[in-house]
């Protein structure tokens, strides 16, 4: 089980990596959804830390799981909702909104905001890997990582 809890852990601190590479590289602000998305990574990531790091036993390695499901299925959701937004952007409106306001004005945001502040529009299309946008592979991303989570949730005893 510790090699899926780092490999989740790995997995999410890569994705977190990319994104700030696309950011202050590529120059591509992230939006009030693609920060959310990003907070779901990192919950995720430092969740798979500390079980891999406490090697927990059966409840412990539950609980660990019970939550690295639920902010897998919350990021996929985001990812998926964001999706939507730029295949069908009349349905919503994003940019300067009260979701971009109430982050940014987060303490996560003061203190990291290269990471955690929201400038972009949800809609906005600058990136594609094989006809995917970043919404896409990330909902690809929280999926796997949740079905992974969901073995470590629901996985028997741990079998030396």
């Amino acid at each position: 089980m510790r090699v899926l809890f780092l490999f989740i852990f790995l997995a999410s601190t890569a994705l977190l990596s990319y994104a700030q590479y696309l950011q202050h590289v590529e120059n591509l602000l992230p939006c009030p959804l693609c920060v959310a998305q990003r907070l779901a990574y990192w919950m995720l990531g430092l969740t798979a830390l500390l079980a891999f790091l406490g090697n927990p036993r059966s409840i412990g390695r539950r609980i660990c799981g019970f939550f690295m499901v639920v902010f897998a299925i919350a990021g996929a959701v985001i990812a998926f909702r964001q999706s939507w937004l730029i295949r069908y952007p009349e349905s919503f409106e994003c940019g300067i909104s009260p979701e971009e306001a109430f982050l940014n004005a987060l303490p996560f945001a003061q203190w990291w905001p290269g990471m955690f502040e929201a400038n972009g529009d949800c809609a906005d299309v600058d990136w594609e890997f094989l006809s995917l946008t970043i919404p896409d592979w990330s909902f690809v991303a929280f999926a796997g990582m949740g079905l992974l989570a969901c073995y470590v949730l629901f996985a028997g005893q741990n079998k030396r």
